[in-house]
């Protein structure tokens, strides 16, 4: 069942096919970007771990909306509008130039043309989607791996942001830095950003981080860090933070400013769900203690199916 649940995801062996996806994810999120309302935090562009891959969920055009889905069973782009247009086509190896040429059809068969900003975000040396025609390979095995994956780190996540009263991200998928994350928030603003992410705007990441927070989620890995694991860090990082005691097979990662929790032992531990929870759980209690937030007022209990919460007067 552990490799069933949670299946071999070695970075360096599908490094590749994670780029592949990685970029082609951003032609659909930056279709979201360029169509839907600005949110806090920039909440309106993510993706979203569903039964069949990952979707956008419902995107406005015009009077009208579409959805765009990774169909990581069969392997498609499914685009549907609420006109009643469905327009797929099959994720196989092609460069982006192609993928992005294809998206751009199946937008029109939705009568949502739109034109987005064609370079990629938070990578290095950035290449137009247009203008990038490197062969790309397409692990169809690799990706329905790290799919598998998703869907247990976004089962866990999402009932951990049930112990949380105040505000609190959806669990969702940045496809800039590539991690499925959740975040909690103190309700205090937070000293000014400083930026200087490579490939993202100040501003963004100015208007993310306006207010303190605890975020933790999950990423396949990268060339910084070639490890899938979870994570953890605050921001603004409290006097401490970097010591706190956390579960064995974790460990705070000083170059990243982070704490990790690295995949591989969570495959081998006896108790996986457990060890993700514990590690979660611990590095929130130090950011929300050494951070002085009011944790009497923004925690509860675990929720439970079926069962509202007793509210007291």
């Amino acid at each position: 069942m552990t490799s069933d649940l949670w299946p071999r995801l070695d970075f360096p062996e599908w490094r590749d096919t994670a780029m592949t996806l990685q970029l082609w994810m951003q032609v659909v999120g930056k279709t979201r970007l360029e169509l839907t309302p600005w949110l806090n935090h920039s909440w309106q562009v993510p993706f979203y771990v569903t039964a069949r891959g990952l979707g956008t969920s419902l995107i406005p055009s015009g009077s009208e909306a579409i959805d765009l889905e990774f169909d990581l069973l069969q392997h498609r782009l499914v685009g549907r509008g609420s006109r009643g247009a469905v327009a797929a086509f099959d994720l196989t190896p092609m460069p982006v130039a192609d993928f992005y040429a294809n998206a751009m059809l199946l937008l029109q068969k939705l009568d949502a043309a739109v034109t987005i900003n064609p370079v990629p975000s938070e990578l290095p040396d950035p290449v137009a989607f247009a203008d990038d025609r490197r062969p790309r390979s397409y692990d169809a095995e690799a990706v329905h791996h790290f799919w598998r994956v998703l869907l247990q780190a976004d089962r866990l996540l999402k009932h951990f942001r049930t112990g949380f009263l105040g505000k609190a991200s959806p669990v969702h998928l940045f496809w800039g830095g590539f991690d499925l994350a959740v975040t909690r928030f103190s309700g205090r603003r937070a000293p000014l950003h400083p930026g200087g992410i490579p490939g993202l705007s100040d501003r963004v990441t100015r208007e993310a981080y306006s207010h303190e927070v605890s975020s933790a989620g999950f990423w396949p890995g990268s060339d910084v860090f070639p490890r899938a694991a979870f994570y953890s860090y605050a921001y603004p990082q409290p006097q401490g933070f970097e010591t706190a005691a956390i579960p064995d097979g974790a460990h705070y990662d000083a170059t990243l400013g982070e704490f990790i929790l690295p995949y591989d032992t969570v495959r081998a531990a006896d108790d996986p769900d457990a060890l993700v929870m514990a590690f979660l759980q611990a590095t929130y209690a130090a950011a929300a203690s050494l951070g002085a937030w009011n944790r009497d007022d923004l925690e509860c209990d675990l929720g439970v199916p079926n069962r509202p919460r007793m509210v007291r007067g």
